[in-house]
């Protein structure tokens, strides 16, 4: 059984906190598009060629460094340093290096790939708050038709590495018709590795890479994703712990029911530029990596200005009135970069995660009764 996937108190007090002193207390550091792997629903990942062809280029070394500076002055504690996969930059412990002597709680993205030799034993000496890896899928195999590279037991390997000399690590699942088959040997592996795992069957569309609007055919249908989910559940939940889900999905439907309607507006939900932003390779800054709007260029605006624009323009978006007087809104996975991606506009209805959400609680609440009539 896995141990529980919960946030220390003192990080979700100091986001509650900096929420309301409009204060960025966590920052989103994507250093690069570029990555080794090359997963079909990355709404990130571009080659060098095609940067060079965008007439874009990565931000120096020199200027992260400046900007986490300018941000810890405002009050940023916590940095996630992400991409694409941040280590393929050569400078890469360069940035690292001078935002820990910053004194700031890093956590890293990465594909754990190239988690070995000479990179592996600088993190031993100095690791970092967390690393968050994607496993990917539970063999070679899966691994080669998903990331074009067979790399499932290497990186495996460095995970088992950084477990063995304590470092902290989290796994990132995204579940898709790719590695849909290998969830078992997934929850099995993180079992025997002790670590926890995020799991998700919901895959945005990725806008900032090309517009679609939904997702190029390398996500599962939202029925498929729903029966993933559902799966997933099955697999890392006891009997008793289902029962108590569905029967918290249930009740959470039933309450909302019994309740007048909601008028007033509901804002951002999450902590996206209200408590923390993000930093696109090209320096751009967004509430989420997701959107595209709203956004500005901290290089040229510079971070101070740059916080409060975001800040004020996220005030702004709101949650669609269908949503807020639906009766699945407590069991949903609604937010803003969803309505934004799925449907192009804020005040977007995103009907994926609508048949998704239904289908999940039927689902649950099926295999809920059928458990029960079995006893």
């Amino acid at each position: 059984m896995q141990k529980k996937n919960t946030e220390p108190y003192i990080s979700t007090y100091l986001h509650q906190k900096g929420r309301r002193l409009g204060l960025p207390i966590a920052g989103n550091f994507e250093l690069t598009s570029r990555c080794n792997f090359n997963c079909p629903m990355c709404y990130v990942h571009q080659t060098q060629k095609e940067i060079e062809l965008s007439g874009k280029r990565e931000l120096t070394a020199a200027e992260w460094i400046n900007i986490a500076k300018k941000a810890k002055d405002k009050g940023m504690i916590f940095v996630l340093l992400t991409g694409g996969e941040p280590m393929v930059r050569k400078d890469f412990f360069e940035i690292y290096d001078a935002m820990r002597q910053m004194g700031l709680l890093i956590s890293i993205n990465s594909n754990g790939s190239l988690l070995k030799g000479e990179i592996l034993e600088r993190f031993l000496k100095a690791p970092p708050f967390r690393f968050n890896i994607s496993l990917y899928g539970g063999s070679n195999e899966t691994y080669k038709n998903m990331c074009g590279i067979p790399a499932y037991e290497e990186v495996k390997n460095n995970i088992r590495a950084l477990r063995k000399a304590g470092v902290e690590v989290s796994l990132n699942l995204s579940i898709t018709p790719y590695n849909k088959d290998d969830l078992e040997e997934i929850y099995r592996d993180a079992v025997e590795l002790d670590v926890n795992v995020k799991a998700s069957s919901y895959m945005y569309p990725p806008v900032r890479i090309n517009g679609e609007t939904y997702g190029c055919g390398n996500r599962l249908s939202a029925e498929d994703a729903a029966m993933c989910s559902v799966k997933w559940d099955k697999i890392r939940f006891t009997d008793e712990e289902f029962a108590i889900r569905a029967e918290n999905m249930s009740k959470l439907i039933d309450e909302f029911k019994d309740d007048c309607p909601i008028e007033a507006d509901e804002g951002v939900r999450c902590r996206a530029g209200s408590s923390s932003f993000w930093l696109t390779w090209d320096g751009k800054m967004l509430p989420c990596g997701m959107m595209t709007t709203p956004c500005v260029n901290v290089t040229e605006t510079g971070f101070e200005k740059a916080w409060e624009y975001i800040r004020t323009e996220t005030s702004k978006i709101h949650t669609p009135n269908k949503c807020l007087n639906c009766e699945y809104k407590e069991v949903c996975g609604v937010c803003a970069a969803v309505c934004f991606t799925e449907t192009g506009s804020f005040s977007g209805v995103p009907e994926y995660i609508c048949e998704k959400t239904k289908a999940q609680v039927k689902l649950t609440e099926k295999i809920y009764r059928e458990t029960e009539g079995e006893k």
